[in-house]
């Protein structure tokens, strides 16, 4: 059984920073693509920063240069590091692989930043 677990959410103030987490059971993460998206009340959910198998990295324009997506292969997690956050940033983030034709997701985190 596939399962991704976030953790790291919190509230701070804009400027501030996190680091998501996304510990993965039953699937591994460093032979699949895993992407880190976010839904903000009333919006549509959207992708915010990919990590290939080969850890190519692409990200959204609103959080390049600010957030970070990395990949610990013995722990079989990835991150999200935040900085410079903004209010806009503002959302549910979720972690995301593929796997055997199906995808999976976690439950999601609650970042909140401060103005």
């Amino acid at each position: 059984q596939v399962e991704l677990v976030e953790s790291g959410g919190g509230l701070v103030q804009a400027g501030g920073s996190l680091r998501l987490s996304c510990a993965a059971s039953g699937i591994i993460f460093s032979i699949n693509a895993v992407g880190w998206y976010r839904q903000a009340p009333g919006k549509q959910r959207e992708l915010v920063a990919q990590v290939m198998s080969g850890a190519t990295t692409t990200y959204a324009d609103s959080v390049r240069g600010r957030f970070t997506i990395s990949r610990d292969n013995p722990k079989n997690t990835v991150y999200l590091q935040m900085n410079s956050l903004k209010p806009e940033d503002t959302a549910v983030y979720y972690c995301k692989t593929c796997g055997r034709g199906y995808a999976y997701w976690g439950q999601g985190t609650q970042v909140t930043v401060s103005s």
